[in-house]
């Protein structure tokens, strides 16, 4: 068995984490009427503010909300608009449950509305291509996500080169976190995330997963955003709709290698995901005894 990196424990938000023990479940919502996955379904407040609701009681650690796609496919938004979007739902789950909320943006306006808010956590999918983020998480001790992305916030990357996508990456992510570390934030403070499917392609993505344990070993605890994703698709021939087993098995490959945050559609698949996992491991136990005894 491979021998992981300590991460320790963390308080983000209202909630502790022992990432040493088991993986945390992010749960998407996505509050756009053009989202790849739930194609507009939680776009109105309320249905928004439900889907993060439900997605914690079904056992998610936390949620993720956008208000724009990464996807340069669809239309930008406003930073007001987008604060729009993402601040109402924020402070509705922010006052219902005590669910880590991380906001999903590349603008620094909107991440600090949504952490007066109520987030606690800036996921920002451009890899501090505003280093103003980074700023932002060392002022006020938000947590973090650097991401490896290409490209500059809603621009197309086509046709991405590597020589060694995996090499590459975690470069990347060493010479964004070292850039972070220079701006005031703390190791403590911050999730690594490869960007499976982000200016990569199915084959790219592929290799990242399988070697994704060189990601984990920058020490810092990594995140693993493979739900419903296009390399799933292409990888099994299968549409959007039907991609839920993929992503599940992506997710389990990713736990055995060291991946201490799943970002997940399906809340309820992700959190039995990484609950077997952490039993199959010893470091959970069972909900109840009763088979041969």
């Amino acid at each position: 068995m491979t021998t992981l990196p300590r991460f320790g424990r963390r308080t983000i938000g209202r909630r502790a984490f022992d990432f040493d023990r088991q993986a945390a479940v992010m749960a998407v919502v996505n509050r756009t009427p053009d989202s790849f996955w739930d194609r507009g379904r939680t776009y109105e407040l309320d249905a928004a503010v439900s889907a993060a609701l439900s997605a914690a009681d079904a056992g998610a650690d936390w949620v993720d909300i956008g208000g724009m796609p990464f996807s340069p496919d669809t239309p930008e938004v406003s930073e007001a608009e987008e604060v729009d979007r993402v601040v109402p739902v924020v402070e509705r789950v922010a006052a219902a449950s005590d669910v880590v909320i991380s906001v999903d943006t590349t603008r620094v306006g909107v991440a600090e509305r949504a952490l007066s808010a109520g987030a606690s956590v800036i996921n920002d999918t451009s890899g501090l291509a505003d280093p103003g983020l980074a700023e932002l998480a060392a002022d006020t001790g938000a947590t973090l996500i650097i991401t490896h992305s290409l490209a500059a916030p809603h621009v197309h990357h086509p046709r991405p080169r590597y020589d060694d996508v995996v090499t590459e990456v975690v470069a990347f992510l060493a010479d964004r976190l070292e850039r972070a570390r220079d701006l005031g934030v703390r190791d403590e403070q911050v999730i690594l995330d490869p960007g499976h499917d982000l200016n990569k392609n199915t084959r790219h993505t592929l290799e990242l997963t399988r070697r994704f344990g060189e990601v984990v070993a920058l020490g810092l605890p990594t995140l693993a955003a493979v739900s419903n994703k296009d390399f799933i698709g292409e990888a099994l021939g299968h549409d959007r709709e039907e991609r839920t087993f993929g992503s599940v098995v992506a997710a389990t490959w990713c736990i055995q290698q060291g991946a201490r945050v799943i970002r997940m559609h399906d809340a309820r698949a992700a959190v039995d995901t990484v609950r077997m996992c952490a039993a199959i491991a010893g470091t959970r136990e069972p909900a109840y005894e009763r088979h041969n005894l």
